[in-house]
């Protein structure tokens, strides 16, 4: 049986991923993994920045905000990985974006509140 936690994170990003693009971006890839991490999504934004997204979710906040687990040393892989992606795939890109996108059930659980919070890495 597959664990919930993992099939709550699969649920999360195919709907950041939904919402993205029905805000014009682009998916590039999802699940992206390298040697230094794993990139939730590669995105192409509308105005051509090369961004990776993290996504959180949490069913409860007993352990704390979606954003809350996200510490430097995180942000720092997630940077590493988009210059890997960016180096392996050949993508040209203006400027590099690290974003989050925080997933939390709304209080009847009938939808999930998306909220991006751009820049968490400040290149």
């Amino acid at each position: 049986m597959a664990d919930p936690r993992h099939l709550l994170g699969q649920r999360a990003e195919e709907a950041v991923a939904a919402w993205l693009i029905s805000e014009g971006w682009h998916v590039l890839a999802r699940r992206w993994r390298c040697a230094g991490g794993e990139l939730d999504l590669v995105c192409r934004d509308s105005a051509g920045t090369l961004v990776g997204i993290e996504v959180k979710s949490r069913r409860r906040s007993r352990a704390g905000t979606p954003a809350e687990s996200v510490d430097r040393r995180r942000v720092a892989r997630l940077r590493s990985s988009l210059a890997s992606f960016q180096a392996q795939r050949s993508e040209s890109a203006a400027s590099l974006r690290i974003d989050l996108v925080t997933v939390v059930p709304l209080a009847d659980r009938s939808a999930w509140q998306l909220v991006r919070i751009p820049g968490i890495d400040a290149w």
